[in-house]
């Protein structure tokens, strides 16, 4: 799609300041967006965020759970497209926390669809789901069609957020596109209780690590560049191709296990392995990954970074930020 798609479109963002969504924004302003960014915590100092960048967006302080907030914004500012990444996005916290979590992913959810259907000006709304929302399947890899049956707190805020999408489509005709990814890494992830910034973290600071797993569940993983691409080509084609109501995985097509990508780390790092393997993780599904046969065709959309190209990356950037052992 030609750059001019995005020049002086206005955008929100909820959830602007997290992993992807400061990502997304980085690129959405490249590209002339007028961006709003909405979150829970603004200026944090952990960001990829520069404060030159943000000069150029529009930020409020406040949560997807307060509808109001979210009419104010969408009339004042004439919002056109919506990403909606704000959720509880850990599962871990999900299951300690599952009222909250169903607050923020599924209420936040149908605040956001709702404000948008009682918008004149909204061309379109991209909703992030995930491979969670699927639940456990014994056919794999994952396709679009597969039912949304997820059985614990995330994977069913998850699969209801995803759900109430379809329902805002179906009923009210709101144009409207889910997404479900596989694992995103990439610079810029200060959670570090996810798998690829803990084990970055380990080996580049000497400490060892402990995996929660026995370290052969499977996952698959996409560097965050191409999910911002994924999202954006999404958003400029829902018209276009009329693609209201449909949802498409993002994957790179190549499962890997928790094990086998610890190694690759390690050796990327260039260090010498240190790891426990706790086998304690509960709650969680054992094999997941998807395909993404449908955003390839459709969108034209393919990953372009390797998983060995996006952890060299990956490991570079964390060098930066992290002490030398």
């Amino acid at each position: 799609m030609e750059n001019s798609f995005w020049k002086n479109k206005r955008v929100l963002v909820t959830g602007y300041e997290g992993f992807l969504g400061s990502h997304l924004v980085t690129k959405l302003v490249a590209k002339g967006a007028l961006v709003t960014g909405l979150d829970i915590k603004t200026h944090r100092q952990e960001t990829i965020l520069s404060r030159g960048l943000l000069k150029g967006v529009k930020i409020i302080k406040g949560s997807v759970e307060d509808y109001r907030l979210l009419v104010r914004i969408l009339k004042h500012g004439k919002i056109e497209y919506i990403f909606h990444l704000a959720a509880t996005s850990i599962v871990g916290e999900a299951l300690a926390g599952p009222l909250k979590a169903f607050s923020t992913n599924i209420e936040g959810t149908w605040n956001v669809l709702e404000a948008c259907r009682n918008s004149n000006g909204i061309r379109g709304v991209i909703i992030a789901s995930s491979d969670k929302a699927y639940g456990i399947h014994n056919k794999l890899p994952y396709r679009e069609d597969a039912s949304l049956c997820g059985s614990h707190p995330y994977d069913v805020s998850k699969s209801c957020a995803d759900l109430l999408a379809h329902t805002y489509y179906r009923t009210y005709n709101l144009p409207v596109c889910i997404t479900r990814c596989g694992n995103i890494y990439g610079p810029g992830d200060f959670n570090f209780s996810r798998i690829i910034p803990d084990t970055v973290r380990c080996a580049l600071t000497g400490k060892t690590l402990y995996i929660r797993s026995n370290g052969k569940f499977t996952r698959d993983y996409v560097y965050v560049s191409d999910i911002v691409d994924g999202y954006i080509t999404l958003a400029e084609k829902l018209n276009r191709l009329k693609l209201a109501g449909e949802a498409f995985n993002f994957s790179d097509e190549n499962p890997i296990t928790v094990l086998s990508l610890v190694k690759k780390i390690y050796k990327a790092a260039g260090v010498r392995e240190n790891y426990k393997i706790l086998d304690r993780a509960k709650y969680e599904i054992t094999h997941q990954y998807l395909a993404s046969r449908k955003a390839r065709k459709i969108l034209g959309w393919r990953p372009q970074v390797s998983l060995a190209q996006g952890l060299n990356m990956t490991i570079a950037w964390y060098r930066r930020l992290l002490p030398r052992k």
